[in-house]
């Protein structure tokens, strides 16, 4: 019999969300729906709701005091203009009370009485698309310009032959005559036109003949106004459903709080209350928090000569993913200037002063237009299509360490954030303000002391991809092991053990989208890419080869950063954050101990991982306002451009294709947003900015992240591999001799028939069950679609990856993937899951039903708790007789797949180096549940 216990397929369960009208065949399909539509609520990584408090909680107390930063909730004498709706029953969202983002005239007056309804974007015509002809014309000028990017001559070739096949078939004339027509046609798009404009920047005071060269230059910044740019953000229709109008404290059913999007944070909430308070006629308004981001990137990978310095505008109030995923809420606003010297000047402190004024003087220079909004609201249009009044604000910086040394006027070795001392950086200390910073008499001003409310302390945020992954993990933690075996072994001996590591993550089974260490990680050009790959296999193939601390240490910081790179963080994951960085310091010691690190830790990217806490309460998930996502807009905002043009004075023609991508994505949200692109149209024509996640060795692996809201399912391929006659010919052709009896007991399980029913009338008729189902339909993966807004996926957080079932996978042997079936919806974490790995993948038809299930081999768990060293599960295959237990089980059941490592042990050499990875899962006595292999398995299943 099947190892789940099946419900008949005409019962109903309900969801246990009151309100919710779903109803389910199965509890793992409930369980399903849990995890995709309340997954605040689902009973793997939450608590049941209860009563909401009408007040706030405070977050947990550090050092046994109250946070001082918390938001308050307002007197009860000034009550909201707009009270919040009533919350449901499951959640509570505290909006904030005076900067309530209500809805005005174009004018700025009060909406007339009863009047809901936005105004019209337009007074245009439905059927008018000038500057553009129709529809057409501008999905011609898309494709061709923006996601093809074809030259200037392959677009008149394609141009000519389309306009000789219309002549051939009597017509007069094609879309377009040449690419001169396209590309003045975009430049007459009027939406989303934000024209560069050229800041000439002269430092030059006091220069003599003697003064060094960068001081004699007038150097040249490329900007656009702010002020334009940020009415196209808030004006665009895209964000209409990820938009947040109000800071606001979210409370979940048990009281706790819980963080995600910026203005969930306390900054926003804070800033609030000081406007308000600082001027009593800003009620009403809508608080517009803004994120910059800075970074070089070199454009050239062979010299790395070519440099460009671009700063990114970003708004708080559109939601994490839409950052996240791109969609234009990035936007480049400014290509910062570069200053070059000679060598000599390398070191030279008084060239140090000169770039960084630069650097602060043209911020403050870009962003004076704005400067008057900052304390008098101004009226913009919004993406639901109302006007509000705005009022504009810094919030935060997505910098790495050296551009927040930039920042914050510190040298190297400080922390940008407080007064730690570079010798015991980890000791106490207190923040750092603009009053110490008066006291010291600092001769670089922040442009941040050119406007109201802004402290470029207070900006400086958390950056995952620096500070974490590629800071403390791969060039600390990875280095440190190698520097440990070198230490303690001969050298021979360290090799040795250093190969072991390499042959074993060469030995990783595949999982989609998991990039493969063939040769190990013996290359020297590492990316954010391979760092994160090797997070999610690094701890088990050490496990054994170095001593337990070591382990420990990295499980403890691995635990860390999936903590912090979760979208939701309630006060609860507060305390495992702190509770995880506690046990990483404690364990690190060991490096110190043994000579690895004998000067201690004083390294300023791990120390500010004791920030983060802070961070998260000011700023919602770190992962908004990761480096990531500036990193990812190099490519489309500097190195494709770059790439597409002639190389002589490149800036001017990248500055003009940024310019008509960005109005190609305003015209098309624009059209979307008045009806006129028809879903034919939209089919074929992908929103501006999507973001299609490929990661691993190809796009097979690959699958367009939706960006629908779906329930969390798994479908079959929508072709079959093959189609069998019968199970008998199924059992044959796949390799599985029980399969007959397999499917016979799957299908009575399914249709509630036991043996105690031996005694019904109909038993005779149920024993030649197999004979009446269809022929059986094979299929060589499936595709699994859940809700894992922490990892990378769709703009509503929706996720999708592959599940292979193939005898041949990429002409390099079979590929048998393991998945997660739900087995226990009441239990927490993998105690209510089982693994199991799938050897076919089948779909018949009996009485007009389908069946799609799949054929898996079981795993049991080994103990009852997780590995201490590594903290995963650890499981081996369940024998029947000598053989590995296999069943069918209804494809229902299943929720996602799942990765296994192999318990590789301490010998050494253990794994030949031809070993071929894909027998894997059938080499090893036991496997770990890896808990890393993304963010989505590591919240669902520990």
């Amino acid at each position: 019999m099947p190892k789940l216990p099946r419900n008949k397929l005409k019962s109903t369960l309900p969801c246990h969300i009151h309100g919710c009208p779903k109803t389910f065949t199965s509890q793992s399909g409930r369980t399903r729906h849990m995890h995709s539509r309340h997954p605040n609520l689902s009973g793997h990584h939450r608590a049941a709701t209860s009563a909401v408090p009408l007040s706030p909680p405070s977050s947990p107390a550090r050092n046994g005091s109250p946070l001082q930063d918390e938001p308050s909730l307002p007197d009860a004498r000034e009550p909201s203009s707009t009270p919040p709706p009533a919350p449901p029953p499951s959640a509570q969202k505290i909006k904030h009370p005076y900067l309530t983002g209500d809805p005005c005239t174009e004018d700025g007056l009060p909406l007339p009485f009863g009047q809901h309804d936005p105004p019209p974007i337009t007074n245009q015509n439905k059927n008018d698309w000038a500057p553009i002809e129709d529809d057409l014309q501008f999905c011609t000028a898309d494709f061709l310009y923006r996601r093809e990017e074809m030259s200037q001559s392959n677009i008149d070739v394609l141009l000519h032959l389309w306009g000789l096949s219309l002549m051939k078939n009597g017509a007069e004339y094609g879309p377009f005559d040449n690419y001169a027509h396209i590309f003045s046609t975009i430049d007459a798009i009027e939406q989303g036109d934000a024209p560069w404009q050229c800041l000439k920047v002269d430092m030059r005071e006091e220069i003599t003949a003697a003064s060094p060269s960068w001081k004699k230059k007038v150097y040249e910044v490329w900007y656009r106004d702010p002020d334009t740019v940020l009415s196209n953000l808030l004006s665009n229709p895209d964000f209409r459903d990820e938009f947040d109008y109000q800071p606001y404290i979210e409370v979940s059913g048990d009281g706790k709080r819980r963080w995600s999007d910026v203005m969930s944070g306390n900054f926003a909430w804070r800033q609030s209350d000081r406007i308000y308070n600082e001027d009593k006629t800003t009620r009403g308004a809508t608080y517009i928090p803004l994120i910059l981001g800075a970074d070089k990137t070199t454009v050239t990978v062979g010299t790395g000569d070519i440099e460009y310095y671009p700063l990114y505008l970003s708004i708080g109030n559109v939601h994490n993913g839409v950052r996240r995923a791109h969609r234009n809420a990035v936007i480049p606003i400014a290509f910062l200037a570069i200053p070059k010297g000679e060598r000599k000047y390398d070191n030279d402190a008084d060239f140090r002063h000169f770039k960084r004024q630069l650097y602060h003087s043209t911020i403050s220079a870009i962003f004076t237009s704005i400067k008057p909004h900052m304390s008098t609201p101004v009226v913009r249009r919004c993406p639901d299509g109302h006007f509000r009044w705005v009022i504009y604000d810094f919030a935060s910086f997505i910098a790495d360490y050296p551009e927040q040394v930039l920042l914050a006027g510190i040298v190297q070795g400080w922390c940008p954030r407080c007064t730690a001392q570079p010798s015991n950086i980890d000791g106490s200390a207190g923040p750092r303000t603009n009053e110490l910073v008066d006291s010291l008499d600092t001769s670089v001003i922040p442009f941040t002391r050119d406007f109201p409310r802004a402290d470029i302390y207070k900006m400086i945020t958390s950056d995952l991809l620096h500070q974490a992954i590629k800071g403390t993990f791969k060039d600390h933690l990875v280095t440190w092991v190698e520097q440990y075996l070198n230490a303690t072994y001969e050298k021979s001996k360290a090799n040795a053990i250093m190969d072991e590591i390499d042959c074993r993550l060469g030995a990783v089974p595949a999982f989609s989208g998991l990039r493969r260490f063939k040769q190990g990680r013996r290359f020297k050009q590492w990316t954010g890419d391979d760092s994160k790959a090797l997070m999610k296999i690094y701890l088990c193939a050490i496990k054994g080869l170095v001593p337990p601390e070591i382990v420990q240490c990295i499980a403890a910081f691995l635990d860390f950063c999936y903590l912090v790179r979760r979208n939701d963080i309630d006060s609860d994951t507060l305390i495992e954050i702190q509770k995880a960085l506690c046990r990483f310091h404690q364990h690190r010691e060991f490096f110190q101990k043994s000579g690895v690190r004998s000067t201690g830790f004083s390294l300023p990217r791990q120390h500010s991982l004791v920030h983060y806490c802070d961070n998260i309460r000011d700023f919602g998930a770190p992962n908004g306002l990761c480096s990531s996502i500036t990193e990812s807009r190099h490519i489309t905002a500097v190195k494709k451009p770059w790439r597409r043009s002639n190389r002589y004075e490149a800036l001017g023609q990248m500055l003009l294709i940024n310019q008509r991508l960005d109005k190609l994505a305003a015209a098309h949200s624009h059209f979307v947003a008045r009806g006129m692109l028809t879903p034919e149209r939209l089919k074929i024509l992908p929103p501006v900015e999507k973001e299609v996640r490929r990661e691993g060795e190809g796009s097979d692996d690959a699958v367009e992240v939706p960006d629908e809201l779906v329930l969390a399912d798994v479908q079959l391929a929508k072709t079959p591999d093959s189609v069998l006659p019968d199970a008998t010919t199924a059992a044959h052709d796949l390799n599985i001799p029980g399969l007959p009896s397999m499917l016979e007991t799957f299908l009575y399980g399914q249709l509630g028939i036991t043996l105690d029913d031996s005694d019904d009338e109909d038993w005779e008729d149920n024993i030649n069950i197999l004979n009446s189902i269809s022929p059986i339909s094979s299929f060589c993966s499936a595709v699994a679609t859940f809700f894992a807004p922490s990892d990378a996926c769709g703009i509503h957080g929706m996720r999708r990856e592959w599940l292979r079932c193939t005898p041949t996978w990429r002409k390099l042997g079979p590929r048998y993937d393991c998945a997660f079936l739900v087995a226990d919806e009441t239990k927490k974490g993998f105690r209510g899951l089982e693994a199991v790995r799938l050897k076919a993948l089948l779909s018949f038809t009996y009485e007009g039903t389908e069946y799609p299930c799949a054929v898996v081999e079981w795993f049991k768990r080994v103990g009852r708790s997780a590995d201490k060293e590594t903290g995963m599960w650890i499981v081996e295959p369940d024998m029947s007789s000598g053989e590995r237990d296999v069943t069918v089980v209804h494809l229902d059941s299943i929720f996602r797949a799942a990765h296994l490592l192999p318990v590789y042990g301490s010998a050494c050499p253990l794994i030949p180096l031809d070993f071929d990875h894909s027998t894997s899962l059938d080499r090893f006595q036991a496997y770990y549940v890896n808990k890393y292999i993304d963010h989505h398995a590591n919240e669902i299943a520990f």
